[in-house]
């Protein structure tokens, strides 16, 4: 059962990103707070629960939060300041949109730039943790695919529409044959003559 809060007696926001390791379009991050009695039996990182599901607990998470809030950072962006730091960019965002301002934040992962002077606690593998994780998790990972299925309707033969613009060895092959749109991370050295190192290490689709 995911836990329910780190400190009961401080508000707190959980974090995540949805979109760190992919080939292209923007990186998304939620920040969420729940109150104390939120339960939902489906509820765990976004990674493991399927799609149809999500879809649920997304409206359920929506309905039931005490606040919530998703940003992204673009493609350009990430090249410009790399994937690390748009993804924590994102996740200040995030937290800044929030109505109401948290005195603790859970952050998913090893490592985040301390926003303003809250207090953070980073949990490698939180969105399994702590609810409030799972939930951003959950929110950022419906809010991303949403996104991608919009852009694959400009570019629909690198088939984001399923493969959300992850390296899969389809979206390679179709690199290697049409080149790079203007969503791709040109950072990621994914252009055709690079797209072997990834032969032997494929991403994974989160």
């Amino acid at each position: 059962m995911l836990k329910a809060f780190h400190h009961s007696h401080l508000l707190e926001a959980g974090c995540d990103e949805a979109g760190r390791g992919s080939f292209a379009g923007p990186v998304f991050a939620a920040a969420v707070v729940l109150p104390p009695d939120f339960y939902h039996p489906l509820l765990n990182d976004s990674k493991q629960v399927e799609p149809e599901i999500r879809t649920e607990l997304r409206a359920y998470i929506e309905t039931n939060a005490l606040d919530y809030a998703v940003e992204q950072v673009n493609n350009e962006e990430i090249d410009e300041i790399n994937i690390l730091k748009a993804s924590f960019k994102a996740m200040h965002l995030a937290i800044k949109k929030l109505k109401k301002q948290p005195e603790f934040l859970l952050i998913d992962g090893h490592l985040f730039y301390k926003y303003k002077k809250i207090p953070h606690l980073c949990v490698i593998k939180g969105d399994g943790i702590y609810a409030s994780i799972a939930a951003a998790s959950i929110l950022a990972k419906t809010y991303r695919d949403e996104f991608m299925q919009q852009l694959h309707n400009e570019y629909p033969h690198y088939g984001w529409f399923s493969n959300k613009g992850y390296g899969t060895p389809a979206h390679r092959r179709v690199i290697a044959s049409h080149g790079l749109c203007i969503y791709h991370r040109k950072s990621f050295n994914i252009a055709p003559s690079q797209l072997s190192i990834f032969e032997n290490n494929p991403t994974e689709n989160q």
